[in-house]
């Protein structure tokens, strides 16, 4: 019975040495990517590559005070983190037009306004894309790095 109960008791401190741990494997991409970042800052979609996966991140930084509660804040950033994620995966298309007015002074000489209008349209839903972290930056941004496993 003894030999029953000790084996027991070994086997399950040795079953949790063995396990993998999902968080293990998230908290060493979210430090690599902290420290990516804060080496040189980039907003935008990558594709990181570790030793077993690929990730698409979407990394964007948004002004924490232009929006009233966290709530609003956290939306804004997972709706842009989701846009950002939809063009690169189904392409948009950018339109450009410019206007170039000169009007006439009373002094004889022309004064000239050049308006460019810049349009960028997408169509695509990206899903699945889940928040690694949130940090601030040092001038007060809040830098958002949303994250899906690729296959």
């Amino acid at each position: 019975m003894k030999k029953i109960l000790l084996s027991g008791i070994l086997l399950l401190l040795v079953i949790p040495g063995f396990a993998q741990g999902y968080n293990e494997e998230r908290t060493a991409l979210t430090n690599f990517l902290t420290r990516m970042y804060n080496h040189a800052p980039f907003e935008g979609v990558r594709l990181v590559d570790d030793y077993d996966n690929t990730y698409l991140i979407s990394v964007l930084a948004l002004d924490p005070t232009r929006y009233d509660t966290e709530s609003a804040l956290n939306r804004v950033a997972s709706v842009r983190a989701m846009s950002q994620a939809s063009r690169f995966f189904n392409g948009s298309s950018i339109t450009s037009d410019l206007i170039i007015r000169t009007s006439e002074k009373s002094d004889g000489s022309s004064d000239t306004e050049i308006i460019e209008f810049i349009s960028e349209r997408s169509a695509g839903y990206v899903r699945e894309l889940e928040m690694l972290t949130t940090f601030k930056r040092e001038n007060g941004e809040q830098v958002f790095i949303f994250f899906k496993k690729v296959d």
